[in-house]
């Protein structure tokens, strides 16, 4: 066996195949292509602070382990914040960054951080951990940071002295329903009705939808799409970091993972919403609108994925980051994890404790939230 370790600056010095090989569930946002498409229209770089580091290990010629990283000069697009910890290194004349970071950019979905081949984790989880602590010496970072990783990652993780950080989404479960209406009879009355009702409002208010797949949409839906984007962002006061020909590749390259959710009135698109898909997982991701409409949001994001859910036989759907109102939509509280390893023990004791002070947070909070499920039999609705 001889083994090479090579950190790529582009995902396209690995070949496509090599690196898709490694991928479980057939995880868009893993994807060479997902990730070709975003370093291809600058959707990571310079400009968002977001360079590429990607680790690979051959054996021989062939690509064995594999991990997507970055390293960072900001926390844009994470959506785990550790401004306070970047404050404090400032505070002290410390360099905080750059750092490193394991996620897919823009993207808060659990997947894949370490990338193996088969089942030979043990074999390769070592080499990978030791080289990311290889490049965070080299690159100078204050430390690296695997975000929304699998369960059985973050268990390892933690073994190798990682800190684990703790939050809370909210994910649909596919509970074997043949049709949204089985879905709704889980659910409590009032629930149920409440449901009922915004969908119908929709349609009071001359709103269809249609679904398209990325052979179905079109440049012009695209472009659509993209201004329905952007005008989200300028309306918060945010950055579009994705554009046009970042979603028109992804939807060519990967047409049967790409649902494209388009609102129309009055023979005018008035809003959409884009989500994508595993070989089981259903992943909500952005929304934007010209016009507000009474839960054209809740239809066009929550209602509509459920229901591709349940048509494509899909297990679960993780409609993205935040959102309480979620729960009483048939959305229940998931614990997330992230993983932390800093090079110095700058502020240990002071970031254990708010480490775990925010873990107990958490709890509590989702112990709460599930005493307020809108299932009619809730215990049997929690994770």
């Amino acid at each position: 066996m001889f083994l090479k370790i090579e950190i790529c600056t582009q995902i396209s010095q690995i070949p496509a195949q090599h690196w898709n090989a490694l991928i479980e569930d057939n995880n868009p946002f893993l994807r060479h292509e997902f990730l070709t498409a975003l370093e291809a229209h600058q959707c990571v770089g310079e400009k968002f602070g977001w360079f590429p580091r990607h680790i690979t290990i051959y054996d021989n010629d062939e690509l064995v382990a594999a991990m997507p990283l970055y390293e960072k000069y900001n926390n844009y697009g994470e959506f785990v914040f550790d401004q306070s910890w970047a404050e404090a290194w400032q505070q002290n004349g410390l360099q905080y960054y750059p750092k490193l970071v394991s996620a897919i950019p823009y993207t808060p979905a659990i997947g894949q951080r370490l990338l193996v081949k088969g089942s030979l984790h043990q074999n390769y989880y070592p080499l990978l951990f030791d080289a990311l602590k290889q490049v965070a010496q080299q690159t100078s970072s204050s430390g690296f940071h695997i975000l929304f990783p699998e369960n059985s990652e973050q268990q390892w993780l933690a073994q190798q002295g990682m800190m684990i950080r703790h939050d809370c989404q909210f994910h649909w479960h596919n509970k074997n329903y043949t049709c949204f209406e089985d879905f709704l009879t889980q659910l409590s009355s009032r629930k149920r009705k409440n449901i009922i009702k915004e969908r119908q409002a929709v349609k009071n208010a001359g709103v269809t939808l249609t679904r398209l797949d990325g052979h179905q949409a079109t440049d012009q839906h695209w472009q659509l799409f993209s201004h329905f984007y952007e005008q989200t962002f300028t309306e918060k006061w945010g950055i579009a970091t994705l554009n046009y020909d970042f979603f028109k590749e992804v939807a060519k390259k990967l047409p049967g993972q790409v649902l494209l959710v388009l609102a129309e009135q009055n023979n005018q698109y008035i809003a959409a919403s884009l989500m994508y898909r595993s070989n089981s997982k259903l992943y909500g991701r952005f929304w934007g609108c010209d016009k507000k409409i009474n839960g054209l949001h809740f239809e066009a994001c929550y209602y509509q994925g459920i229901e591709y859910c349940i048509e494509h036989n899909l297990s679960t759907f993780e409609p993205g980051a935040q959102g309480e109102h979620k729960v009483s939509r048939g959305f229940i509280p998931t614990l997330t994890k992230s993983c932390h390893y800093l090079m110095q023990d700058h502020f240990k004791n002071s970031i254990d404790n708010f480490i775990e002070h925010e873990k107990r947070n958490v709890i509590n909070y989702i112990n709460e939230t599930n005493k307020h499920l809108p299932y009619k039999k809730s215990n049997s609705y929690q994770t």
